[in-house]
């Protein structure tokens, strides 16, 4: 951040600490309330407001930070917000480079600070071999590796700012990954040398809390990998083959965080984004289902995948649908229940498979999380995500490209390390993005069809 925007909210901070806020709180509360404990619950460095006392549905609002009352307990505990300060961005380090020398060999890399890379005798060189320090935390280009192609798979690399236990690469040998602290670890932290001579899973890429990606690296990995399930045959994705026909089937479900922790502003903005993304895949040959959600304690259907399959409604109707659905109208509904979004889904799922199951088996699913991914009630969001792996790709390897499961994290503060796993991990692809702001996401859309289309006049006025 700036220096301007620095002290702005040095001077905000300070402000919030010195207010007293008192708190007050019936003396006795019944257990049939359904009342919450007044023990514990003080913050060092801070303070706590209570909606409604103790009683069921109070929300404790810490600095910057969140506790709901469920069940006649308090959910998760805040973490302690530091005073905030500004520091130089670094990249993560280069340092851990193998088998070979990176140059220039200092303590810490800042923006704009160019690296070279070069092997060791007998070593074969992949990858980039000068990168810059940029200003969203990451290194450009590829991760640099030298390996000598001996093993049935070829060397993974050490991506920057991470360490790597295993140096056999061979069929089944793994390989497991883990970032300098206090990075935060996005993609797969195991990986396994398959048959076909790939590695399971994705790159890991170690993220600060300030890295983020930028448009243009978001949009070359997210059309590239939607275009091939939308059967873009008049471009080649790189060697990748088309795996939907014309006639196929794809249903993609939406989900967009409506909770406080997301404010109105980047609320606004994912409904353009989504309706952004449904104009563009409006003009590819496939026709697919949509399911649209909006959730903050509770679930809020747009339109359901069986209700969108009978009715078959137009863009227009879907848009107007969301224009309904404003951010005032989720009302007190603070809570943040991403698991709930998951279920829902997968009930949506299930249903579709009982009405037919082969038509189920042979469809290509797509789930699209809208999100910061600070789940505060509902349990975590992981184990519903694997009951819908299982569902769709019911332990069957081949089947795993059946689902595609992506999150863009919306929001300054997003939840990393949980929000990894939630999403899909394969060979060279991408499913998880964190923007720097939101609207920046509406320009990838832009890239995603060579050809120029006249937006929905509905679109057009927000």
């Amino acid at each position: 951040i700036n220096s301007m925007e620095c002290k702005q909210r040095l001077k905000w901070l300070t402000l919030a600490m010195i207010c007293p806020i008192i708190a007050g709180a019936p003396s006795s509360m019944s257990k049939r309330d359904g009342s919450c404990p007044k023990e514990n619950l003080n913050i060092t460095g801070g303070t706590f407001v209570l909606s409604n006392g103790y009683s069921h549905g109070s929300l404790l609002r810490y600095i910057f930070q969140s506790r709901h009352c469920q069940n006649e307990h308090w959910t998760s505990k805040t973490k302690i917000i530091k005073t905030p300060e500004c520091k130089k961005i670094t990249c993560p380090n280069p340092r851990v480079f193998k088998n070979g020398e990176v140059i220039p060999y200092k303590e810490k890399y800042y923006v704009n600070d160019t690296t070279t890379y070069s092997c060791h005798t007998d070593y074969t060189f992949r990858g980039s071999a000068v990168r810059v320090c940029k200003p969203n935390g990451k290194w450009s280009g590829s991760t640099p590796i030298c390996g000598r192609d001996s093993d049935h798979c070829p060397d993974p690399g050490v991506p920057p700012g991470s360490s790597r236990t295993g140096d056999m690469f061979n069929i089944d040998d793994k390989v497991t990954y883990n970032c300098e602290r206090p990075l935060t670890l996005i993609g797969s932290k195991v990986r396994v040398c398959l048959d076909g001579g790939q590695w399971s899973g994705t790159e890991p890429q170690c993220y600060a809390n300030f890295t983020y990606d930028t448009p243009e690296e978001a949009s070359e990995a997210f059309s590239s990998s939607l275009k091939t399930n939308l059967a873009v045959e008049k471009e080649e994705q790189k060697g990748r083959k088309i795996t939907l026909d014309e006639g196929g089937k794809l249903d993609i479900y939406i989900a967009v965080d409506a909770s406080d922790s997301i404010d109105e502003k980047d609320f606004d903005n994912a409904k353009i984004t989504i309706k952004m993304l449904l104009d563009k895949i409006s003009y590819y040959p496939v026709s697919p289902n949509y399911e649209i959600l909006m959730f903050a304690t509770d679930v809020t259907p747009i339109i359901k995948m069986n209700n969108f399959k009978m009715q078959k409604p137009s863009l227009l109707d879907i848009f107007k649908e969301m224009d309904d659905f404003t951010y005032e109208k989720k009302g007190d509904k603070t809570g943040t229940n991403i698991a709930q979004v998951y279920s829902t889904i997968e009930e949506s799922m299930s249903i579709e498979e009982l009405n037919n199951a082969t038509a189920f088996s042979e469809t290509q699913h797509i789930i699209i999380l809208f999100s910061d991914g600070h789940a505060n009630m509902g349990g975590k969001p992981k184990p519903k995500v694997d009951s819908i792996k299982r569902l769709v790709i019911k332990n069957d390897p081949k089947r795993e490209k059946k689902l595609d499961l992506y999150v863009f994290g919306v929001g300054e503060d997003v939840n990393q390390e949980d929000v990894n796993g939630l999403v899909s991990q394969r060979d060279q692809e991408k499913y998880f993005f964190k923007l720097q702001d939101l609207t920046k996401v509406q320009q990838m859309f832009d890239d995603m069809i060579g050809t120029v289309s006249i937006l929905h006049p509905k679109l057009m006025q927000l």
